[in-house]
């Protein structure tokens, strides 16, 4: 099995309704991203898939996310905005965009911090 990954980063705000400290007020993080994609067969170029075309794709995800107020936006109307869920998103996306015959999103990890990150993996 081939592992694939790309580290991105985005600037955002969100607040998180109904948490009881600092987090329920308006705040915002730079959050780094990194996207694990999986395999077990590399085409003919030797590749499982061209890094250029994950960041591509990547960049698409995060520009939906970049220097916006994450609450409004859709996906996020009936889930909080907590990093486990901006994870859970950019998984989502990223599989639409990257899942394939030959390679499947295995883990998005989000740092909201240096010292603190979340991930989702299916």
């Amino acid at each position: 099995m081939f592992t694939l990954c790309v580290k991105d980063s985005f600037a955002a705000a969100h607040r998180l309704v109904g948490y009881k400290g600092k987090c329920e007020e308006l705040h915002g993080h730079n959050f780094a991203v990194e996207v694990y994609l999986t395999g077990d067969r590399l085409g003919d170029d030797g590749m499982l898939v061209d890094f250029k075309t994950i960041k591509t794709n990547l960049q698409k995800v995060l520009d939906v996310l970049d220097h916006k107020y994450i609450n409004d936006i859709p996906f996020f109307a009936e889930r909080a905005s907590s990093a486990e869920c901006v994870a859970m998103y950019i998984f989502t996306e990223m599989e639409k965009l990257m899942g394939g015959e030959r390679v499947s999103v295995s883990r998005v990890t989000v740092w909201e911090s240096e010292k603190a990150c979340a991930s989702y993996e299916r």
